[in-house]
């Protein structure tokens, strides 16, 4: 038996060899709906809209099928479509992207990914894998099909991260402050995702790994080829604990417009995005740009004004409301702590609950708890919680008949 015109059991073999057949965490499509999502990561380039409306129409494998029988525009326009006109400008775009695809449809690369995949641990994962990240579903069309992973990433790892990017000609101070703060963000739990390259990335990643924490890196080329070599090793050490992550299959090289467009990626995955060190015209401010457009959180560390490096971080703050952050605590807010909020909701009720309690009492007339309570109208316990602490504050005190103010610490 065969599919797509290659044995049906070595493609099998392929897909389990990368933890994509029956035995593995993928999703329940098939293998012929897997290979297919794999032979489209081939023909397609990342971020491809047209693809993503076929191959959701029609499904990965019958998008497949389409598209090797040479079906027309028209067809295919009524089979994505249905009813539905879009006019002929759809078409023009219909046909270009039947013209870029073409001369990619072949099922041998595809298979080729899958074994240069094995051959260097990579995983294929799929959308409803566990490990996939789920936020990117939010770029829509622009979502990618599969993504491939080599490393040890955890169900979960994208649902606390937060991106830490900047310029690659970091200056020596923007390097200190993405040190700080990518270890100050791991130890409140987070995990740093950013794209491993040289200056603010890579002082990310190496915070991250010092402070025994979670690091994801993202590539614009394909996992087998660490790029750029002289990050190589810090890429081994990142796949050891976290996840070295990409689109394109293994074996594609790295481009201007993949760079572009895997920071669509590092900004979706993640809660929040950080810009510490940035010229006018860096790519990291790309990577804002796709923060600001899915509307997640974006911050940007001031820099001194007359350092170019830090441009285009003030101009993030003055043009693009970027929130100025110093801190991994300001960071940690942009993406809602969760932890550090209850805490903050904690201290803010018990300062609450305590001064309608202060406001209630007497420097003179001591009051019995329970008088205190009606007068602050709250429970009884809350006001002997708040009697406590304000009694510990040195704000009131315990007497025979009763609860007094004390009069110097009265607010």
């Amino acid at each position: 038996m065969t599919m797509f015109g290659l044995d049906r059991g070595t493609v099998e073999d392929a897909l389990a060899a990368v933890g994509a057949g029956p035995d593995g965490d993928a999703d329940p499509e098939g293998p012929e709906e897997r290979f297919a999502r794999v032979a489209w990561s081939v023909i397609t380039e990342p971020g491809d809209a047209i693809a993503s409306l076929v191959v959701t129409a029609l499904g990965p494998a019958a998008a497949l099928v389409a598209l090797v029988r040479g079906w027309s525009v028209e067809r295919l326009e009524e089979s994505v479509l249905g009813d539905e006109d879009r006019g002929p400008a759809w078409r023009e775009t219909l046909t270009e992207a039947l013209e870029r695809w073409r001369p990619r449809v072949k099922s041998e690369p595809a298979l080729r990914a899958l074994r240069l995949a094995a051959r260097c641990g990579a995983r294929l994962l799929l959308p409803g894998d566990p490990c996939w990240p789920d936020a990117l579903e939010d770029l829509g069309v622009h979502a990618p099909l599969v993504l491939w992973c080599r490393g040890s990433l955890e169900p979960g790892a994208f649902a606390r991260s937060i991106s830490v990017v900047g310029a690659r000609a970091a200056s020596g101070y923007g390097e200190h402050v993405a040190l700080e703060a990518a270890a100050g963000l791991v130890d409140r739990g987070y995990t740093i995702v950013s794209g491993a390259a040289y200056g603010i990335d890579g002082a990310a990643h190496r915070a991250a790994l010092a402070s025994s924490g979670t690091t994801v890196a993202f590539l614009a080329g394909g996992v087998d080829r660490f790029y750029p070599a002289g990050h190589a090793s810090l890429l081994e050490r990142i796949a050891a604990t976290g996840a070295v992550v990409s689109e394109v299959p293994c074996g594609t090289s790295p481009s201007k417009w993949r760079f572009l467009q895997r920071n669509r990626l590092i900004a979706a995955s993640s809660l929040a995005t950080v810009v510490v060190e940035a010229g006018w015209r860096s790519g990291s401010l790309n990577t804002a740009a796709h923060a600001g457009t899915l509307g997640r959180p974006l911050g940007a560390v001031p820099g001194p004004v007359t350092s170019p490096a830090s441009a285009g971080c003030h101009r993030l703050i003055r043009e693009f409301d970027a929130t100025c952050v110093t801190s991994a605590d300001e960071m940690a807010e942009l993406a809602g702590d969760p932890a550090r909020d209850a805490h903050a909701s904690a201290e803010r009720l018990r300062d609450e609950t305590a001064t309608r309690v202060l406001d209630a009492l007497s420097v003179r007339a001591p009051r019995a708890t329970l008088e205190v309570a009606q007068r602050a109208g709250l429970s009884e316990s809350a006001t002997r919680s708040a009697l406590g602490v304000l009694a510990l504050e040195a704000a009131a005190r315990e007497t025979e008949r009763g609860w007094v103010a004390v009069a110097d610490r009265r607010r």
